[in-house]
C-alpha cells in the first residue's frame, strides 16, 4: 500500500514536473529575437538613431538585433556640418550603446553625393574647389571619423551610390565626380584603410539587383579589385518592394558580386507594399495607403522568398540589416510620397510580429 501511494506521488511530480517543463521552453521560443532564429547564418542589424536608445524600444533592439546602423548619425553632413566643427554626440551614443550591449556596429557613410555639407565643394573665396584641396578635406573628415571609433566599428560603407541612375551612364555626375573624376572613390577606400586596416569597407547602392545597374555596379567593383584598392564587400541597400527584385535576379546579383572574391551584405532591407519610386510627388486624390490583406500576403511570400535566398547563400552573405525598426516608424512614410504610411518592416506599429516575420523565422535550419 505505502508502495503504491510513494508510486502514485512520484508519477504526479514527474507530470507536474514536464508540464513546468514544457511551459518553460515555450516560454524559451517566445523570447527568442529575429537575430537568435540566424545566428548560425549572419547577423541581424537594424537602422537607428538616438531616440531608438530607450526605454521599450532599447529593449526591443536588444532582443531582436544584434548589429546597429547609424540611420543618419554618421552621415557627411550630419556629422561635420563646417569645416571645424563635428557633431559627435548622435554618434557616440550609438556607438557607446552597441559598446554596452555587445553589439557590432556598421559605419555609414564616409562619402555620398547626398547630405554633404555645401562648404566641402567651396573655397575661401565661395569658389569651387580644388580636386587638391577636395581630396585633402575627405581624408582630413575620414581620418576624423573613422579613427574616433577605431576597433568599434567592424565595418564602413565607404562610398555610397556612385552609380549614375541613367542606365547609359557609368558615374553619377555629383560634385565629387565633377571635381576628382573617378579617383575620389579609390581615394576614399585608401584613405578608410589607411585611417583603420581592420575595418572592413564597403561600397553601398540601391537597384543593384536591376540586371542594368547591377552591371554597372560590377564593372566598378571589378575596377576596384583588379587595382587592388582595399574594398571588401557590396552593400546591398535592399530598397525593395512587394514585386521586385525576382528570385533569379537576386541570386545572380549575390553570385556575381561573390565571384569577384566580395563579401555581400544587406544594408537597408526595407519591402515596401507599393511599386518602386524615386521620383517625390503628392498624395493622389484616393490614393490608398491601408495595409490590405493581399498587400500583406504578397509582402509574406515577398519576405520568404528573399530569406530563403539568404540563407541558401550563408557562405556569401556576411550580415541583414533593417532599415528602421518597426512600421511605427519608417522613412517610406514620407518617400517619396509624403504623408503616405508604408509597412515595409517585419513588426507593426506597435512592435509586435507581423504575419511575414513568423514566415522568415519558421524554417528548416542548416
Amino acid at each position: 500500500m505505502y508502495k503504491s501511494k510513494l508510486s502514485l506521488i512520484f508519477s504526479i511530480t514527474a507530470l507536474l514536473y514536464a508540464g513546468c517543463a514544457s511551459r518553460k521552453g515555450n516560454s524559451s521560443d517566445s523570447e527568442k529575437g529575429l537575430k537568435d532564429y540566424y545566428r548560425s547564418y549572419f547577423p541581424v542589424g537594424v537602422a537607428v538613431g538616438p531616440k531608438d536608445l530607450s526605454g521599450e524600444t532599447a529593449s526591443f533592439i536588444k532582443t531582436h538585433f544584434n548589429s546597429l546602423t547609424p540611420e543618419n548619425a554618421m552621415k557627411m553632413g550630419v556629422i561635420h556640418p563646417s569645416e571645424k566643427y563635428y557633431a559627435w554626440r548622435d554618434a557616440d551614443s550609438i556607438v557607446s550603446f552597441a559598446q554596452r550591449n555587445g553589439l557590432r556596429v556598421r559605419g555609414h557613410n564616409l562619402c555620398w553625393h547626398e547630405q554633404t555639407a555645401a562648404w566641402m565643394f567651396k573655397d575661401a573665396e565661395g569658389k569651387t574647389v580644388s580636386k587638391e584641396l577636395l581630396l585633402q578635406r575627405l581624408k582630413e573628415h575620414i581620418f576624423s571619423v573613422v579613427k574616433r571609433y577605431e576597433g568599434k566599428i567592424y565595418v564602413w560603407d565607404v562610398v555610397n551610390e556612385a552609380i549614375d541612375d541613367d542606365s547609359t551612364k557609368f558615374l553619377r555626375n555629383s560634385p565629387w565626380y565633377q571635381i576628382c573624376g573617378e579617383d575620389f572613390i579609390v581615394k576614399a577606400f585608401e584613405y578608410a584603410h589607411e585611417a583603420d586596416p581592420k575595418a572592413k569597407l564597403f561600397y553601398n547602392d540601391y537597384n543593384t539587383e536591376r540586371p542594368e545597374k547591377m552591371e554597372r555596379v560590377f564593372r566598378l567593383m571589378k575596377k576596384l579589385v583588379d587595382a587592388k584598392v582595399p574594398v571588401h564587400g557590396v552593400g546591398l541597400q535592399a530598397h525593395w518592394s512587394i514585386y521586385e527584385p525576382s528570385e533569379s535576379e537576386l541570386r545572380n546579383t549575390i553570385s556575381k558580386f561573390s565571384s569577384l572574391g566580395l563579401e555581400v551584405q544587406i544594408t537597408e532591407l526595407d519591402m515596401s507594399v507599393y511599386p518602386w519610386e524615386k521620383e517625390r510627388r503628392e498624395k493622389r486624390p484616393g490614393e490608398s495607403d491601408v495595409l490590405t490583406p493581399e498587400l500583406e500576403q504578397k509582402q509574406v511570400e515577398q519576405y520568404s522568398k528573399v530569406f530563403r535566398i539568404f540563407r541558401e547563400n550563408w557562405d556569401k552573405i556576411t550580415s541583414v540589416t533593417f532599415w528602421n525598426i518597426s512600421d511605427q516608424y519608417t522613412w517610406l512614410d514620407t518617400y517619396p510620397v509624403p504623408g503616405r504610411k508604408n509597412y515595409p518592416l517585419l513588426f507593426d506599429t506597435n512592435l509586435k510580429p507581423k504575419k511575414a516575420f513568423w514566415e522568415v523565422v519558421n524554417f528548416k535550419k542548416k
